[in-house]
């Protein structure tokens, strides 16, 4: 995690793009691994959040210039839930990622942290990014969230949540961690990503600090690649 972005040269492998028949094989349900525990409690509570940037031509400042406070002012609250089965009644009645239209995220986090930067539970933290090929992120999302839920990362309550951001021309995956400075922490988070969304070996993930995205003003710009 030693070389910026601006150091990688841009050539097909510097952003991570999943091929379908890559992923297609070998991928467990997450669906059938959580109905075996219908019943049961959440270890955590979790919201689901919706934000959506203004078009270009809205008669809004909003548009004009992508902010932290805008993007506050833009997030709406979905639902909470602390248990599968209202997970799923929020889930099956949301709109997934393929159906978004422009510049758009679905965002999972803890109850009580909003999914800023600057939130007290993430101040101190960072994101791993997967950049995807236009039509992977249903499966890739549903994984994801499926394998947080399930406690499948191991690494306590380092986990804040997940994002798909969906754009024009990629959709992006992201999980949020506490703290970005333990090594040991990120690298299990890492290395259980590429598990669960099934990544070939030699797929790049990309790290930023939420302290990185607050200089730059950009979620996905200026990153960290980690290609081990």
């Amino acid at each position: 995690m030693s070389t910026t972005n601006d150091q990688v040269q841009k050539n097909d492998q510097s952003e991570t793009k999943i091929s379908e028949n890559e992923n297609k094989e070998n991928t467990p349900s997450p669906t059938l691994f959580l109905s075996q525990i219908s019943n049961s409690p959440l270890e955590y509570g979790y919201s689901f959040w919706f934000s959506k940037r203004p078009s270009k031509n809205a008669n809004s400042t909003n548009a004009t210039q992508a902010t932290p406070a805008n993007y506050d002012a833009n997030l709406k609250l979905v639902g909470t839930f602390n248990t599968v089965e209202k997970f799923w009644y929020y889930y099956a009645h949301m709109t997934r990622p393929h159906d978004l239209v422009g510049h758009a995220d679905i965002l999972m986090f803890k109850e009580g942290m909003r999914p800023l930067w600057e939130d007290d539970a993430n101040k101190n933290g960072g994101k791993w990014i997967v950049r995807l090929k236009k039509g992977l992120a249903n499966r890739c999302w549903e994984n994801l969230i499926l394998a947080i839920l399930g406690e499948q990362f191991m690494v306590g309550e380092e986990i804040c949540g997940a994002v798909v951001s969906c754009r024009y021309q990629e959709d992006l995956i992201s999980i949020w961690n506490k703290t970005c400075s333990n090594q040991a922490v990120t690298s299990r988070i890492k290395d259980t990503l590429k598990r669960i969304l099934n990544l070939p070996p030699s797929t790049i993930l990309e790290y930023k600090s939420h302290n990185d995205s607050l200089k730059d003003n950009s979620s996905f710009r200026n990153t960290l690649y980690c290609d081990k």
